[in-house]
């Protein structure tokens, strides 16, 4: 029976639907006899969708098919996977006995109590709180969920009533957070265009008559090293800038390390200072950022280095803009070294490449408010989509707190 509107009942899995297992694949089942049928299997569910695009055949018979049979609203989950991806589900959407599954996946078909939308909600949830990684059984690289241990998990079952005013809230959610993520998309496709156009000479032989093309060297008359000291992570010395810290041309502090000596005035930042990463791996190698002088005081780590521009010719933002832009990034990709698992760019290399860029700072600067104007949208949805995903967790979270009274509170208010 299901529960009264606002109240919620704790039930097993196996007690609000039937849980099934696939059939096993066998030199026999693969035989070609005229009873052959196409099956779902790990590859085919992925997180809320099935991908029929590359769908295996074997026997079935009439028995079977009516035991492995699929109809709609039938939730697959991954019974076989990596630990952090064992339960991964999706709820059946084709004609109902066209597919059947085999026995690396979990068929879930709920009972009258149950709404599939709801049920597929509480999967996700526990796929996403550990709860499946914690009840599965771990052999070489695979896990095993279990029928049975999935079976015994403890199901949050509220009214029908409830159960579609929760699916309605977290598809409205859901619909929110895919304008969100278009949006940002879009204003990055527009960003890209304004960067593209602003530097257009970068793929051209030619350069316009505003504009200068000269060696790195020339615009960029020294750079300066980062510091070589062993760094702490409790808050002790002097804040330190690593590759992790530059994050589309800005800095990124939520992950710091601490110089616990003293680096001298040279080695302090400077707002304006352009820092460039020249050893790592190659897709990281060459990524850059400019200190805004975020904080009081800091340094940067020795794989760094201090580009020092000319600030009479060139903007330290044009700068980085121009070391991020794809055909910069290759070509620095092009004079790297190869040094066990690191690749290496010379700075002196590094400042034989040449820079195109427009005579005045104030038409760079022009460049630069445009992106900025981008860069500050971007964050805007970045910052929505964010309180969004905050409120799902909220939901989720609300709906497998055993015993607490969020999913009945949040029944009340919705």
């Amino acid at each position: 029976m299901s529960a009264e509107p606002d109240q919620i009942r704790w039930v097993p899995v196996g007690d609000v639907g039937e849980v099934r297992m696939g059939k096993q694949l066998s030199p026999t089942s693969s035989q070609a006899d005229g009873m052959h049928a196409p099956y779902l299997r790990v590859a085919n569910v992925l997180d809320g969708w099935i991908d029929y695009s590359d769908v295996k055949t074997m026997s079935f018979s009439p028995l079977e098919r009516q035991k492995y049979g699929l109809e709609a609203g039938d939730i697959l989950l991954n019974e076989g996977q990596s630990l952090e991806l064992v339960g991964r589900s999706s709820i059946y959407d084709g004609p109902p006995g066209a597919f059947f599954f085999q026995n690396t996946l979990i068929r879930f078909r709920g009972g009258p109590d149950v709404i599939p939308a709801y049920a597929r909600e509480v999967f996700r949830g526990w796929l996403s709180d550990g709860t499946f990684a914690s009840i599965a059984k771990k052999t070489t690289s695979i896990a095993h969920l279990g029928g049975d241990r999935f079976s015994k998990l403890a199901f949050p079952l509220p009214s029908l009533v409830s159960q579609l005013r929760i699916v309605e809230i977290l598809d409205s959610v859901a619909e929110s957070e895919r304008a969100f993520e278009a949006a940002i998309s879009k204003l990055r496709a527009v960003r890209s265009g304004i960067a593209l156009r602003g530097m257009a000479s970068i793929t051209s032989s030619e350069v316009p008559g505003s504009w200068e093309r000269v060696s790195l060297r020339e615009v960029v008359p020294s750079v300066d090293y980062g510091i070589s000291v062993a760094l702490n992570e409790d808050s002790r010395g002097i804040p330190t800038l690593r590759m992790n810290n530059l994050l589309d041309g800005r800095p990124e502090l939520g992950d710091l390390r601490y110089c616990p000596q003293d680096v001298g005035s040279r080695n302090l930042l400077r707002e304006g200072d352009v820092l460039f990463n020249r050893t790592n791996s190659i897709e990281h190698v060459g990524k850059s950022g400019m200190w805004g002088g975020e904080l009081e005081k800091a340094t940067f780590a020795s794989y760094l280095v201090r580009l020092n521009p000319d600030l009479t010719r060139l903007e330290p933002r044009y700068l980085v803009e121009w070391l991020q832009h794809p055909v910069i990034r290759q070509r620095v990709r092009s004079i790297a070294t190869v040094a066990v698992q690191q690749v290496n760019v010379n700075p002196s290399r590094l400042r034989e490449l040449f820079i195109d860029f427009p005579t005045g700072l104030h038409d760079q600067a022009r460049l630069i408010s445009s992106l900025d104007a981008c860069d500050h949208r971007i964050s805007a949805e970045r910052e929505n989509l964010a309180k969004l995903r905050a409120v799902r967790k909220g939901i989720s979270d609300a709906l497998l707190s055993k015993g607490s009274g969020k999913l009945e509170h949040l029944m009340k208010v919705a």
